[in-house]
């Protein structure tokens, strides 16, 4: 389960939250932080990336791997230490991407993203 967090704060590392993975029904992502409308999750896909659009603003922040980001029409290199924005329904994925992929994804906001 995941762990809110309080006026101290929380600690998720990425040595725990891979443990996580495969997830029961054989998911690549585990929630491990949760605060207000903030949730924190690992991803570590394999193979490919099937993700749909998602209805809340949400940052990645590479841990390992590299290869391809499609974000909406835009294309980028990544590797380990970058952070990419994808806007609330925005069609993304990653692609092309080695086989030690993980990241950080943070959820944020009200459904439908904020105004920019």
């Amino acid at each position: 389960m995941s762990e809110k967090t309080g006026a101290r704060g929380a600690r998720a590392t990425v040595s725990e939250a891979l443990k996580r993975l495969p997830g029961r029904d054989g998911e690549r992502f585990a929630k491990v932080l949760e605060h207000g409308s903030m949730e924190v999750e690992v991803y570590a896909p394999r193979g490919r990336d099937p993700q749909e659009p998602h209805t809340r603003d949400e940052l990645y922040f590479v841990v390992g791997g590299e290869g391809e980001f499609v974000n909406g029409p835009n294309r980028h290199p990544f590797g380990p230490g970058d952070a990419l924005f994808v806007p609330a329904g925005v069609e993304h994925r990653f692609e092309n991407f080695t086989d030690d992929l993980v990241v950080w994804v943070v959820f944020y906001g009200p459904e439908g993203g904020e105004e920019g």
